[in-house]
């Protein structure tokens, strides 16, 4: 081999293995880019399923501190459930269970398409996962005192599957709207199967609130410092995103 050929032969080596490094790099870029957007895309779903379930259980928490003041004012469940009109009060009962089930629905959808992603490399993505676990674990904890919405992981997996909408496709997945769920549980009864308990769990909460404060307590705590995660600074919830504090608004309700 002369010269000239060993130099077209080490050139064109030298070449080729830019061309891959190159390559390489370019795949990880764009594998990354697109990570990065479909996080951005079920994180903000997540967050917004995130303060509705959270503000729905500061709602009822909220009502059973006006229900113990002196005032002639009732509570969220009180006014709505107890003493309002049938249709009011279904709207009560499926509502919240939806709340509930969308919320599931949107960290199965992050689990089944986000979880190759390199959660190491990302402090965010990582505290967002571990504080995902928190909730389920607020979810599932048992109490002595009213066991109320508690679903243990595997129910909460199972209600998350059935509220992801089968024609959704990886990167453009989406929940059951209220619409979708409500006639479900009108028409499919193993569907209705799965929700029977926790619609019969908004019942007793309205019947009394009280053995289940501490539990929805934590509950609506971990919701809330996960959209602090979700939503640092404020942007998409601005309001309406407070810890219930039982000491405070009961205080403030008995004023």
């Amino acid at each position: 081999m002369d010269v000239l050929t060993l130099v077209s032969a080490v050139v064109a080596l030298g070449s080729a293995s830019a061309a891959a490094v190159l390559g390489y790099w370019t795949q990880r870029r764009l594998r990354t880019m697109e990570q990065r957007n479909l996080m951005e895309t079920y994180g903000a779903s997540l967050a917004w399923a995130a303060f509705d379930l959270q503000s729905r259980l500061f709602n009822v928490l909220r009502g059973y501190a006006v229900d113990r003041g002196p005032g002639p004012g009732h509570g969220f469940l009180t006014g709505f459930l107890t003493r309002g009109t049938p249709e009011e009060a279904e709207y009560v009962r499926r509502s919240t269970v939806f709340v509930l089930a969308e919320y599931l629905g949107w960290v199965e959808i992050l689990r089944r398409d986000v979880q190759f992603l390199d959660l190491g490399r990302s402090r965010t993505n990582q505290a967002v996962m571990i504080q995902i676990s928190e909730v389920g674990s607020a979810l599932g904890r048992i109490s002595s005192d009213s066991n109320e919405l508690r679903l243990f992981r595997t129910e909460q997996r199972a209600v998350g599957e059935l509220m992801v909408h089968p024609d959704g496709e990886p990167g453009r997945r989406r929940c059951l709207g209220f619409a979708e769920f409500s006639a479900k549980l009108d028409t499919d009864d193993d569907f209705r199967r799965w929700f029977e308990r926790l619609l019969s769990d908004v019942d007793r909460l309205a019947e009394d609130v009280g053995p289940a404060v501490v539990r929805l307590e934590g509950i609506q705590r971990q919701l809330v410092a996960l959209l602090d995660l979700l939503d640092p600074k404020s942007v998409r919830f601005p309001r309406f995103r407070a810890v219930f504090d039982r000491h405070h608004h009961t205080a403030s309700a008995l004023t």
